[in-house]
């Protein structure tokens, strides 16, 4: 029983060709109504360029690459919008803007893992600054990424950067995977509370170590390099892998019957 008194969702394994099947059908989903997810991702994009271009502006150039490595985490955040459109698809329901913010408007519980996600987030940023402090200096500064890059992959301190900020963004991106792969869609399909949602992603993943693992690391690996170019090409990546979750999720939680 859930915390709310409800049966907790049932959890079913999955192998990794139901990851490959996922994206087939989140790549049609996209074919389908790409309207919505070009905006969706044009929308993720959007705020990775506003982020780059403050960063530029307060003399933080050099952050940008952790900043394209920690975006990946606020992804399933960003993509809220996309499960929704596959699941109206999938029911035959029509599909727009304005029922799509309807229906995320009306789960309370959805702010609850906004807040999570974006906390990650932000504790992301934050180490990658502490560590620039403790290794390469508590005033380190940098004019360009390409000055940041040559010290971080030609001294001993910034190769322990990296070593380090690697590891440690690898822990919380599989702290946040685990917590969100199926909570955002749970909480748009079904009325359960957001701590329920977040066990039963978790459940999803102990169940499935390897194939839910596999789908993390292609899910990271294709946000980031999708972000390098400018993150023009999160317009394209972000909606597939969005649509991609939500078909995943419905192998990986039994309907209710």
């Amino acid at each position: 029983m859930s915390i709310s008194g409800k049966v907790d969702p049932v959890v079913r394994p999955v192998a990794v060709t139901d990851i490959a099947e996922a994206l087939v059908e989140g790549l049609r989903d996209f074919q389908a109504l790409p309207l919505y997810g070009v905006c969706f991702g044009a929308l993720y994009a959007a705020g990775g360029i506003a982020i780059m271009l403050c960063l530029t502006a307060f003399g933080m150039v050099y952050l940008v690459y952790p900043l394209a490595a920690g975006f990946a985490l606020i992804g399933p955040f960003v993509a809220i919008g996309l499960y929704e459109v596959s699941r109206r698809r999938e029911r035959g329901e029509p599909v727009s803007f304005g029922a799509i913010w309807s229906a995320i408007r009306s789960r309370s519980e959805i702010g609850w893992m906004a807040f999570v996600t974006l906390f990650v987030f932000v504790v992301w940023m934050y180490q990658v600054r502490l560590l620039i402090a403790l290794l390469l200096g508590l005033n380190a500064s940098f004019s360009s990424l390409q000055e940041f890059m040559t010290v971080v992959l030609t001294t001993n301190e910034g190769l322990l950067f990296l070593a380090i900020g690697n590891a440690v963004g690898a822990v919380l991106s599989l702290i946040l995977f685990s917590l969100t792969v199926v909570s955002f869609p749970l909480l748009l399909d079904r009325d359960v509370d957001f701590v329920t949602a977040m066990v039963t992603s978790v459940r999803a993943v102990v169940v499935s170590p390897l194939p839910m693992i596999s789908w993390a690391a292609l899910i990271v690996m294709l946000l980031i390099v999708s972000a390098l170019p400018y993150f023009l090409g999160l317009v394209v990546t972000l909606p597939v892998l969005g649509h991609a979750t939500w078909h995943l999720y419905r192998r990986l939680v039994a309907p209710v019957v």
